[in-house]
């Protein structure tokens, strides 16, 4: 293990792939700097390359919209989403500290403990579902080959699962970015043999007969797309960009990031819809077992291939998630080892996979409402940081990233007033039928004039949009001379370096 050399109270270094990685919260020394914005695009994609991505193609249609609604649909909201965490990920190559840890800036030192424990509740919560859905798509696959798939099954898999995803937060950067590439490689390959292999079940009479929807439905597709992917990474899309020197080429990591996170969803979701607008049993079937259901179109031989680019692919993301989670973690004050806190992830990873494998009777139910629920804060906190790095023109002081008496104090009353009227805004504006603990939910739809919880924007899911806006917009109308004044205090020392005019 390599001397630690770091900026900030945690962290260290590492120089093997197979050795614990001990940089936590801490800014990277430049000396750690390494790799170029190319790299990216195996991490974002190896992430997001899941089939599950197919299967949004029923999500999406199950909104009452057509096919050529919900291509263009699902195209904006990926790209769209995904373009917020290549703008994030900007903040990681300037300041080269996790997103949460970077968050500090526009909410202080403490104030930051709120979005941080959004943020850590999200990729937990993601996590959970990815955990789970490898556990689902293994019992499946076993039980469509004859095999035993029940409980035994579903036991065995998920303990495997764990230890895959647990092992891999652990270990840390070095791991999960060579890990990454070769689930790319795999996982690429294996989904265009399965595409190929059903693409016969494509029937275009029937697509075509599906009629569209209105501007609320279009809306609401278009908001659970960017929930459903890039705005649940915008809180962890610093993450991996920390590593890249400062020279790195602020345009490729921008691009790098969303190309490499939007490809594999762009594919998959388009014949996803293909597959699911052709029939309405399979379709059916994915809101309960998302990935399992794609097994039974399947020749028997390739059932066990397919299992491996499910299982690697749903890995491949809950890696990053927990990774991210455990940074989370640690930003909102829990004071233990970067490892440590990626273990303790893992146990609430697999707490919540036995409940949606073993006790929850849809999978589709309760992911919505997970989804829309966070998605709403994590909307507000998404605009205001984007605003914040907008508004920066020199890098981050990284060692009052840690002091509440520094520059960045340590609670920053706008940015809390923001994402609490944006979530208040936006609870109000969305629906949850989900779940009945969520009907408190919409709560302003009515007084907006939207025609209330059973009008037809109930489910459009505006407050996602609402909350964005409040966060983006508030912070540049009433963030700025605070900003000017944080970057006008000299910083001695090394940070010195850092307070270059940013550049594209």
């Amino acid at each position: 293990m390599s001397t630690p050399s770091t900026i900030g109270p945690d962290g260290g270094a590492t120089v093997s792939a197979l050795e614990i990685e001990l940089n936590g919260i801490n800014a990277i020394h430049s000396s750690e700097h390494k790799g170029n914005p190319r790299d990216l695009f195996w991490p974002w994609f190896a992430a997001n390359v899941s089939v599950l991505g197919i299967s949004y193609g029923s999500f999406l249609l199950g909104f009452g919209i057509s096919l050529w609604q919900a291509g263009i649909v699902g195209l904006v909201g990926i790209v769209v989403s995904f373009l917020f965490c290549g703008f994030i990920a900007l903040a990681g190559k300037r300041g080269h500290a996790p997103t949460m840890t970077l968050s500090r800036a526009a909410f202080g030192i403490n104030g930051n403990r709120v979005p941080s424990a959004l943020s850590w509740l999200l990729t937990v919560g993601w996590e959970t579902v990815l955990a789970s859905l490898a556990v689902l798509a293994t019992a499946t696959v076993f039980t469509e080959l004859g095999w035993e798939g029940g409980i035994l099954t579903k036991i065995v898999a998920l303990v495997v699962v764990a230890a895959l995803i647990v092992g891999g937060g652990v270990l840390g950067f070095d791991f999960i970015m060579k890990l990454q590439k070769w689930i790319t490689i795999i996982t690429g390959i294996l989904t265009v043999v399965y595409v190929i292999l059903v693409a016969d079940q494509i029937n275009f009479d029937t697509l075509a007969a599906i009629p569209g929807g209105g501007t609320p439905q279009v809306i609401g597709a278009l908001v659970f797309m960017m929930t459903g992917f890039g705005l649940g990474w915008v809180n962890a899309a610093a993450d991996y960009s920390r590593y890249l020197p400062r020279s790195a080429s602020s345009n490729g990591v921008v691009a790098w990031t969303t190309f490499g996170a939007s490809l594999g969803p762009i594919v998959l979701l388009l014949f996803g819809l293909l597959l699911a607008g052709s029939s309405a049993g399979l379709s059916s079937a994915i809101a309960v077992d998302p990935i399992g259901a794609l097994t039974t179109i399947l020749p028997i031989w390739f059932l066990i291939p397919f299992a491996l680019v499910a299982v690697l692919g749903l890995v491949g993301g809950a890696v990053l998630d927990i990774y991210s989670s455990g940074l989370a973690l640690l930003t909102t004050g829990v004071r233990v080892p970067r490892f440590l806190a990626a273990g303790i992830d893992g146990v609430l990873m697999v707490l919540g996979a036995v409940y949606v494998v073993f006790f929850a009777g849809s999978f589709l139910v309760p992911f919505q409402g997970f989804l829309i629920t966070l998605g709403v804060p994590v909307a507000a906190w998404c605009g205001i940081f984007m605003a914040d790095i907008l508004l920066r023109k020199k890098s981050y002081a990284v060692k009052e990233l840690f002091d509440p008496a520094g520059r960045y104090g340590s609670v920053r009353v706008l940015s809390i007033v923001l994402i609490a009227v944006g979530s208040l805004v936006g609870w109000g504006m969305v629906t949850n039928g989900f779940a009945d603990w969520l009907a408190w939910q919409g709560y302003l739809l009515d007084p907006f004039g939207l025609g209330g919880r059973g009008g037809e924007w109930a489910y459009a899911n505006l407050g996602v949009l609402a909350a964005l806006v409040i966060g983006f917009g508030g912070t540049l109308l009433f963030g700025r001379g605070t900003i000017r004044a944080q970057e006008a205090v000299p910083v001695p020392g090394e940070d010195q370096a850092a307070q270059e005019l940013l550049s594209a």
